[in-house]
């Protein structure tokens, strides 16, 4: 919020509209959902490299360059609300809603597997 409003500030405008705060997530990088470069960069490790997961949150730090703190502390807490991501012991999971958010489609093997343990819109 303050970084929308730095932008409005710089406008030369006194208060936030939606067209100014739109206009100021789009150049920080924020996508509809609210999601920034990272949380994409996360996500899109865990479908190319990981087929969707599990994988361990060590792993996906050291795939990142990021602290394992960084990512459980800011990344995740935010794609879990969303039900962007799964917690499971194996580690890290997509859900079908991250598949439809990054526009790729889930492999079969995926697929297979989240038929067996949740239901149709995770």
């Amino acid at each position: 919020l303050r970084r929308v409003r730095d932008f409005a500030q710089v406008a030369g405008r006194d208060s936030i509209d939606r067209a100014t705060a739109d206009d100021a997530l789009a150049r920080l990088g924020v996508d509809p959902l609210g999601l920034d470069a990272l949380d994409r960069r996360y996500l899109n490790a865990i479908a190319v490299h990981y087929g969707g997961g599990p994988v361990g949150v060590e792993t996906l730090a050291a795939a990142l360059s990021e602290q394992r703190d960084t990512l459980e502390e800011t990344v995740e807490p935010y794609l879990l609300q969303q039900g962007l991501l799964q917690r499971t012991p194996r580690g890290r999971r997509l859900t079908r809603a991250a598949w439809r958010h990054l526009g790729m489609t889930a492999p079969a093997a995926f697929e297979a597997q989240n038929d067996l343990f949740v239901g149709p819109d995770s």
